[in-house]
């Protein structure tokens, strides 16, 4: 009956938008490994209660999706936690992620992620990622948000302005290594951070011959240059940042953290102030840099147990030196680094990396409401709604020279100022034992120059 209910409202969800989406078949488990369950932490009635975890248990999904950017994902997904003796619960001593997936537009994800507060001496926390991400068809829309001049109907087949497919797109591979440490201070909720990371970027053109493989004449894409290509031979991109590479910076912060639950809190606040330096002495060489983000969750409430309004409001800016355009679509935290602004992990339904800039704010706000909790193969299960909004803007400007720009090319740079880039959509959530939660979420963009809407099926809340 429980299985049903969940069928009938992810096919429902599917159907959102003015196109309908094909329904991929969701086959997740839960299974629990070495683990036992105790006493009923909440609730009054069966289907309300929450029972303790113990020991190691394991959340593993086929990594079936969709995101409007990146195409239809397969590939498999595992997620290890272990609660030690659960008194802990719903919190856990370790976390191990590890994903294998690809897309069907050229997207490869190659991840492990690991979290523990507890392996560290002096309750010193430790999330580390390592992940080779390879994206044959990356989005690339130019520089400062509206600025960039964005038209569909360069990249649409049906239009007479049509150039290609893949006009708004280059090839990336990224090798990217993180390890972050957080420690208290004298404030139980107060903590330091102190990381590295090591970004290892080849950036190029689309390759258009691999793309045509195996295609009809008349579906193969044409051989031109693409909106990359253009900034290269103008000189927008120089020729030391064309092919990309290493970025290697350090990064120290504070920390306020007050969360009652973080894969989905109730209530709390969650604050971060941090600094990432990219200095030469650590190898880079020919670009040296600066960046502050300030970013702030508040958590809110309305129904106990039930009904809650997430918010977080963020802003990110280069301090000093000179950031390489391909370090510039990517979104600081204290957790994880994403690509931003635009897409699945920020701006839900805005073209992904459309807002890209020395410097940008963003701010997100969520209603979420359990609408279900039971319990499901002996598991803690509830499923949740979400209504959203998001929003973002460049609010410092990426410099560069439009003097190699022929005259009759000219209109790619837009006279437009920069304002808000804005999306609102909806979301289900399955979440099992607090911790691994599946995600569908559909946003629509409010502004035809940033798209007109994304699906995304991914693990977990946006924040």
């Amino acid at each position: 009956m429980i299985l049903g209910k969940i069928f009938c409202c992810y096919s429902s969800t599917l159907l959102m938008g003015k196109k309908i989406l094909p329904v991929l078949f969701l086959c997740f488990f839960y299974c629990n490994l070495w683990g036992q369950q105790d006493t009923t932490l909440e609730g009054n009635s069966k289907a309300d209660s929450v029972k303790t975890k113990k020991g190691w248990s394991f959340g593993a999904v086929p990594a079936l999706g969709f995101d409007t950017d990146i195409g239809f994902k397969y590939g498999a997904v595992v997620n290890l936690f272990n609660y030690g003796k659960g008194d802990i619960y719903p919190n856990y001593l370790y976390s191990i992620y590890f994903e294998w997936s690809r897309t069907t537009k050229g997207s490869g994800i190659n991840q492990i992620f690991f979290d523990s507060k507890y392996l560290l001496p002096w309750k010193i926390r430790i999330t580390s990622d390592l992940s080779f991400l390879t994206e044959q068809t990356l989005n690339f829309y130019g520089f400062n948000g509206y600025q960039a001049y964005y038209n569909h109907a360069l990249e649409d087949e049906q239009s007479n302005q049509y150039i290609s497919r893949v006009f708004y797109r280059c090839d990336r591979r990224l090798l990217k290594f993180t390890t972050d440490l957080q420690g208290k201070l004298t404030d139980n909720n107060l903590r330091w951070l102190a990381g590295i990371a090591v970004f290892d970027t080849k950036v190029s053109s689309v390759d258009i011959g691999k793309l045509n493989e195996g295609k009809a004449e008349k579906d193969k894409l044409p051989d031109v240059p693409g909106l990359y290509d253009r900034y290269v031979s103008w000189g927008i991109i120089p020729a030391g940042q064309a092919k990309g590479g290493t970025s290697n910076f350090l990064k120290l912060g504070l920390i306020y953290d007050s969360r009652d639950n973080e894969p989905n809190p109730m209530k709390g606040i969650w604050t971060e102030a941090m600094l990432m330096v990219a200095p030469s002495f650590t190898g880079n060489k020919k670009f040296d840099y600066t960046q502050l983000a300030l970013i702030h969750h508040q958590y809110f409430t309305l129904a106990e147990k039930k009904l809650s309004l997430a918010c977080r409001i963020g802003w990110q800016t280069k301090l000093s030196g000179h950031i390489p355009f391909y370090m510039l679509p990517y979104m600081l935290s204290s957790y994880q680094t994403y690509d931003g602004l635009g897409g699945a992990k920020n701006m839900r339904g805005i073209l992904r990396d459309r807002v890209v800039g020395d410097g940008f704010a963003y701010s997100n706000a969520e209603l979420r409401y359990k609408f279900l909790r039971t319990m499901l193969f002996k598991q803690n299960f509830y499923i949740a709604l979400s209504g959203f909004a998001d929003a973002g803007m460049v609010t410092r400007k990426y410099k560069f020279d439009i003097a190699g720009v022929p005259q009759d090319q000219r209109y790619f740079f837009a006279d437009n100022a920069e304002k808000p880039h804005v999306s609102c959509g909806g979301g289900l959530h399955f979440a099992l034992n607090e911790n691994f939660i599946v995600a569908f979420d559909y946003g629509m963009a409010t502004d035809r120059r940033d798209g007109n809407s994304g699906f995304y099926i991914n693990l977990n809340f946006l924040y």
